[in-house]
């Protein structure tokens, strides 16, 4: 309908992800200072309601369009944030990683769910076609906030319908949290132990970005497939990750709850299967799929999505390990830096391949993204640790 341009079309991608780095330090602040109820579910509402108007922006002017995607970024990003916010006050030591995976898990499941349907609704005459997307998930993220803003609630002992028992567990083992007045800014920004998860996440979140953002476009213009074209199978390595995320989550627990591993060991392990696996995937996938099949090249690229999950239970979960007074805050600063891939990323490949989309150039992709994930690895399990500091 529009005839954009791909430069274009990477501006309309793009413009999601600066506003949404603008609202992740303030988000954590505001959430660990009110609590992230009100902040997580107003979040979402307004990246809902924003939704509903994309299509009436992209119709009026594409500058529209940018700022509703900017805006939509600005919402989206409290929600990370206010999430961890919550978990620092209702997540026990022994349930942490599964607790936390779960919530993070919903993210690659609602992209299984969403990829497939859209693709329905883009083809059918619902709504005026493509427009229904945005109608009917924007209306869905509307219903979602009124069932939250009455069942949720920021603390245990906020909750009316806790049971006195599960109070008591979680008061137990969280310790309570006084409302945030004064937060140790210079303590958190030089602790070495917050740069060891900021290097993480932004080494999974760029590897992760490039495999499932530009990892499609080698698959189609170098090699000539395009999962593109069939929603479940472009679907297909968000499901493996959502399973996993939640497998890994449990077995986590299950090495602290019977004391297999520390915290600090339980951590460490997880976040190097999590950035290990996809580092020798990335370095094999141009020798893989040199001589390989489409389905043979959808299960290499889920492989690597499926031991990625365990990184959920490492670095993402260590906020709240090591400072769960300020989980919000700490994850509004570790995902400024994971947001930097969602747009630098592209832009890296871009410039590698605009003129050359040969094999070799796209090699040196995946070995940056590899040399990427590596440094992630050996960062964390040199500055790392599962141990509650001082500053909290």
């Amino acid at each position: 309908e529009f005839n954009w341009d791909a430069h274009k079309r990477s501006l309309v991608l793009g413009a999601f992800f600066y506003g949404y780095i603008l609202t992740q330090l303030p988000g954590g602040y505001l959430a660990s200072r009110f609590g992230g109820k009100w902040l997580f579910g107003g979040g979402v509402l307004c990246t809902s309601v924003l939704t509903l108007l994309t299509p009436v922006a992209a119709r009026t002017s594409f500058a529209l369009l940018i700022v509703v995607r900017v805006l939509e970024g600005i919402g989206e990003g409290v929600t990370f944030p206010a999430m961890h916010a919550m978990w620092g006050s209702w997540a026990p030591p022994v349930d942490r990683s599964r607790l936390v995976s779960v919530t993070y898990a919903g993210s690659q499941f609602g992209t299984v769910v969403a990829q497939p349907i859209s693709g329905i609704l883009c083809a059918s005459t619902f709504l005026g076609g493509w427009p229904s997307v945005f109608y009917v998930f924007g209306s869905l993220g509307v219903l979602w906030c009124i069932v939250w803003f009455i069942f949720a609630h920021s603390t245990p002992d906020k909750h009316p319908r806790i049971s006195p028992a599960e109070l008591h567990f979680i008061q137990s083992n969280v310790e309570p949290k006084d409302e945030v007045l004064s937060v140790p800014w210079w303590e958190i920004a030089t602790s070495k132990r917050v740069w060891a998860i900021s290097i993480a996440h932004f080494c999974n979140n760029w590897g992760f970005y490039t495999l499932l953002t530009c990892l499609p476009t080698y698959l189609k213009d170098v090699l000539k497939f395009d999962i593109q074209q069939d929603g479940f199978m472009s679907a297909l390595p968000y499901l493996v990750m959502w399973i996993t995320i939640n497998l890994f989550g449990l077995l986590a627990d299950y090495l602290r709850q019977h004391n297999i591993l520390n915290t600090t060991q339980t951590r460490k392990t997880m976040n190097a299967i999590g950035l290990s696996f996809p580092f020798c995937c990335t370095i094999l996938f141009k020798a893989f799929f040199n001589h390989c099949s489409y389905a043979a090249a959808i299960s290499m690229i889920c492989l690597a999505t499926a031991f990625s999950g365990a990184a959920f239970s490492g670095f993402n979960t260590n906020h709240v390990d090591i400072g769960s007074r300020y989980a919000g805050i700490l994850m509004g600063i570790t995902n400024t830096w994971a947001t930097i891939p969602g747009f630098a990323g592209p832009a890296v490949v871009g410039l590698l391949t605009e003129h050359n989309v040969s094999k070799d150039q796209w090699q040196i992709v995946f070995y940056i993204s590899a040399a990427v994930y590596l440094f992630g690895v050996v960062a964390y399990t040199l500055l790392g640790t599962g141990k509650e500091q001082p500053w909290n």
